[in-house]
């Protein structure tokens, strides 16, 4: 059988068999929106996360995270509008509360329901409303639609995807939702994002995918610098698909296929920025270290003033050389090569001739890449940012207000 892996039209996180998805306007903080859903496997599925490692953590987080250490879980239960944490005892007895809620709801034990939530910190979730939405979520096949409405904050619009892919071991499906525009700068995971398959897969194995494919798509991935106390990946699979056994020893395109989702949702996450009017790809090639690529990119994704000359289509390349210069990486500026949109505007540490008028209109595009060759290793990483608009400013100048 020839490998293959295929992207489904209108494909999201309830694809996979066995799952299906559902939500509610629950008036968390606005009326007439969905902000409250459900994720659900019909059968028993294991199961793997990544979290936030910011030190301060999300009731639900930790809920979850305990939750999670047995790698079996059966839903995820989230909300939008209230972030649930920096809420004391009491965000902790609501978020289990939630947990509770939808356990009975579905018929599963507590332990195999992760909870989630995303919004304004310091917020107390109103649990009345939460309590009487659980009740109402209706669980459908497509409803993974919905929830990934459901859980967008000042998201412009839904990330969600889905691959039907066959190798040896069989035919599966993996599908994905995520949300996120800003506080994002991710360390372990981005904001929210749900990945579900119905492939059957050793849990062990599923775990250190997971955590490969997160390293190298939503933790690459910038728009303000900023990590939440709520980020959170989570995958569950179900083995309704009937394959052979997915492991180590035959898992190479579930691997390819499980980070090309990641990489999908994470790009559409910085694309979809706060404010943003353009999608930055930054490929670091030549550091002395696969680490130091990685830093290196992400320090240029993360650049205001470099974001700042995106958003104006300027192509001013010095910017760019300037926070190599402050990375603390290492470096020699006599071979160091830069390129803008694949013109290259440094060679050797010497500035390149290029029409300047040319190259601006070339970064009007929706994506704009950043290419930085060092020559000095074989380190290459590739991270995703946005642009930086007075939009951005306003958005967050009247977050809570």
């Amino acid at each position: 059988m020839k490998d293959k892996i295929e992207e489904i039209k209108q494909g999201t996180v309830t694809s996979p068999q066995g799952f299906t998805a559902g939500a509610v306007e629950a008036a968390v903080k606005y009326k007439g929106r969905l902000d409250l859903g459900i994720l659900y496997s019909e059968t028993p599925a294991v199961s793997a996360a990544v979290f936030t490692r910011s030190k301060v953590k999300a009731a639900p987080i930790l809920i979850s995270m305990k939750n999670n250490e047995k790698g079996r879980a059966r839903a995820i239960v989230v909300n939008s509008g209230c972030a649930n944490a920096c809420t004391g005892e009491k965000g902790l007895h609501d978020a289990t509360d939630m947990a509770v809620l939808t356990a009975k709801k579905l018929g599963v034990r507590t332990d195999q329901v992760m909870v989630a939530s995303t919004g304004v910190i310091g917020t107390i979730l109103p649990v009345d409303r939460i309590q009487s939405g659980i009740s109402k979520i209706e669980l459908l096949k497509d409803g993974g639609h919905k929830l990934a409405r459901a859980i967008m904050t000042t998201d412009t619009r839904p990330k969600e995807i889905a691959v039907r892919v066959m190798d040896s071991s069989g035919h599966y499906t993996i599908g994905g939702i995520a949300k996120g525009a800003g506080m994002i700068h991710p360390d372990m995971a981005t904001l929210l994002s749900f990945l579900t398959t119905d492939a059957r897969v050793e849990v062990a194995f599923l775990a250190r995918t997971l955590k490969a494919a997160v390293n190298d798509s939503f933790n690459m991935i910038t728009i303000d610098g900023d990590t939440s106390t709520n980020d959170m990946v989570s995958i569950m699979a179900n083995g309704r698909a009937d394959n052979e056994m997915i492991t180590a020893k035959n898992g190479r395109v579930f691997r390819e296929a499980l980070s090309q989702v990641c990489r999908y949702l994470a790009c559409s996450i910085a694309a979809d920025g706060e404010g943003a009017t353009r999608l930055i790809e930054v490929c670091v090639e030549g550091a002395k270290s696969r680490s130091q690529a990685r830093k290196l990119a992400r320090l240029i994704a993360a650049s205001a003033l470099v974001k700042s000359a995106v958003h104006g289509s300027d192509p001013n390349w010095g910017r760019v050389v300037a926070v190599l210069g402050r990375s603390g990486a290492a470096m020699d500026e006599g071979t160091l090569d830069v390129y803008l949109q694949g013109e290259q505007v440094m060679h050797a540490g010497s500035p390149m001739p290029f029409e300047k008028d040319k190259l601006s209109r070339r970064m009007k595009a929706d994506t704009v890449n950043i290419r930085v060759c060092l020559n000095i290793g074989a380190g290459n990483a590739v991270a995703w940012g946005c642009d930086l608009s007075q939009e951005y400013v306003t958005i967050n100048s009247e977050y809570t207000t």
